[in-house]
């Protein structure tokens, strides 16, 4: 668990300008792992051309970056806790360095699904290392705050990682490309290891809390509330780590007639509406609760997702309106948390959030699979000139209908979670 916000951090002054140069960087580098895990999906039919490869195998590469993301959130919050955020980021920032390049230079399909794994497990780092910066070196009341503008500015990476990145690849060799976002963090974790030892003799010593072990796990996973509130979550989020992540930007070339770059632009609309999701859809829990505002929010995907795969063609400032909507909507994942929060006893607050995003990210993994897998079974024969396969819209209309469907099954379990608690009397997850 991450450690307790220490008495003796600095009061913050307009001279104090050191807390926001630490918190600078590791928040960079959050930004930057987002341009990582969108990388496949901008690139779907070179890097399929580049190993030979069909849409069941390219899923299988997609998946594997979530397999190392969630595997690493346990042990990196571990390392995090031992070792100090310089030298944990520096060295997971080496192994995204390592890692993309190796994923840049693949010709075999297993030898890039390891190297995405590795990306992954070196990208669960980012909001780590961003929360452990603020909670030894700002005063508590800053903690919310701050942990909120750092979302934000990390899903900067996410809004600037489609269409500028797509630019880039236009206009230099992708490989080019892919060589550079490795020299990028292996800059950023020598920057934060840089900064952080200039300041290593001066830093503020935390005595007040205790460090997370795997023992802490076993009273989560003997809750069955927990259990049910994590898979809804992993269900829902196929629009986000399934679709907005690497499959929208194929699909929409694909329906729309689009270039990656416009596409790409598209997506990231989903981005935008997330930075605005977190406050609003955490109003609404307050007057209506936390497991109302998560089903209502993944009715609404699974309606939006509806409307974008059965209607014929709509106009692009739809598009964007629908993907705007959708983005406040995939912020349930906030309030998932909070849920988390209010169901467990004050000591495994940290342990609970790492087990919910653990099994959340897992969601990716499941939906990335699933997606290329259908993608094969409707695929209706046809190939490139380069001899990779192409397919159609009904081919990813019936592959993408996977997540309106499992998002309205998420949304049974929180019903069922409802249910579960109002009948044993307890309101222990809020408003219910």
């Amino acid at each position: 668990m991450m450690q307790a916000q220490s008495e003796s951090a600095p009061v913050l002054t307009k001279t104090t300008a050191w807390p926001y140069i630490l918190w600078l960087f590791p928040v960079l580098f959050f930004a930057y792992q987002f341009i990582l895990r969108l990388w496949p999906g901008l690139m779907m039919h070179p890097i399929m051309q580049q190993l030979s490869i069909d849409a069941s195998q390219f899923g299988l590469i997609a998946a594997f970056y979530y397999y190392g993301y969630a595997g690493m959130q346990i042990p990196a919050a571990l390392l995090l806790e031992r070792f100090g955020v310089a030298r944990v980021m520096f060295g997971f920032a080496l192994l995204c360095a390592i890692a993309t390049a190796m994923f840049t230079l693949s010709n075999s399909l297993w030898l890039s699904c390891l190297s995405r794994f590795l990306v992954g497990a070196g990208s669960a780092i980012g909001f780590l290392g961003v929360s452990q910066v603020i909670a030894h070196w700002f005063p508590k009341a800053h903690f919310a705050r701050m942990t909120g503008f750092s979302f934000s500015l990390g899903l900067m990476g996410a809004v600037y990682g489609g269409k500028p990145v797509t630019l880039l690849i236009d206009a230099w060799n992708w490989k080019q490309v892919g060589l550079m976002l490795a020299v990028a963090a292996f800059v950023i974790g020598s920057l934060i290891w840089i900064v952080f030892s200039m300041r290593r003799t001066h830093a503020p010593r935390d005595t007040a809390g205790a460090s997370m072990t795997l023992s802490d796990f076993r009273p989560l996973l003997a809750s069955r509330e927990l259990w049910l509130l994590a898979l809804a979550n992993l269900l829902m989020v196929g629009a986000l780590e399934g679709f907005s992540d690497v499959w929208g930007v194929p699909w929409l070339t694909v329906k729309y007639a689009l270039n990656r770059a416009d596409a790409a632009q598209l997506v990231s609309f989903v981005y935008i509406g997330m930075l605005f999701g977190g406050p609003l859809l955490a109003t609404l829990s307050l007057r209506f609760g936390n497991l109302a505002v998560i089903a209502l929010s993944g009715v609404g995907i699974a309606l939006i997702f509806c409307a974008l795969l059965l209607s014929a063609t709509m106009p692009l400032w739809e598009l964007a309106v629908l993907f705007f909507v959708m983005g406040l909507l995939c912020c349930y994942q906030v309030i998932v948390f909070a849920a988390g929060a209010e169901a467990v006893r004050a000591e495994y607050l940290g342990v609970c959030i790492a087990f919910l995003n653990c099994i959340n990210m897992l969601g990716g993994s499941f939906f990335h699979t699933v997606t290329g897998r259908l993608l094969d079974r409707f695929w209706n024969g046809a190939l490139s000139v380069d001899g990779i396969r192409l397919y159609s819209v009904e081919a990813y209309r019936q592959a993408l209908m996977v997540i309106p469907l499992c998002a309205l099954l998420g949304v049974l379990l929180v019903v069922c979670l409802a249910w579960r608690s109002r009948l044993s009397g307890r309101c222990a997850l809020n408003g219910v």
